[in-house]
């Protein structure tokens, strides 16, 4: 067994998870989604992304563009939670938390991308 494939894929599904967990609830409401649980999901995206570096294969291509557009989404959402929090004096309105919750949609498929992909790429190994 590849201890390497093993970590891969384990930050690979944990970033698919907490971007579930995080997405999961009213879309509009700020008491169903909390900003570690994002947090969580950015950090561990990132080390997924980190970890993709340097394969050279076209569905690494594959897996490590997937990844940008999580880590693209995932800072989006967090720079809209900080700038409605800390920025401005609107708060996490319904209108803001939809708008965090939609961007963590948009990391959700892509996320689910790479795990399909991933999967993929493993099945390939095998025959």
């Amino acid at each position: 067994m590849n201890m390497s494939k093993v970590v891969f894929g384990f930050f690979v599904l944990l970033a698919l998870t907490l971007n579930f967990g995080f997405f999961l609830g009213e879309i509009d409401n700020p008491d169903h989604h909390n900003v570690y649980e994002l947090f969580a999901a950015l950090v561990v995206g990132l080390i997924a992304t980190v970890m993709k570096l340097g394969e050279r294969s076209q569905m690494s291509a594959m897996l490590l563009a997937s990844s940008l557009v999580v880590d693209l989404h995932l800072i989006a959402a967090a720079v809209v939670w900080g700038i409605a929090v800390h920025v401005t004096d609107t708060g996490l309105t319904p209108a803001v938390m939809a708008t965090i919750v939609s961007l963590s949609g948009g990391a959700l498929l892509a996320n689910l991308l790479s795990v399909v992909l991933l999967t993929m790429d493993t099945a390939g190994y095998s025959r």
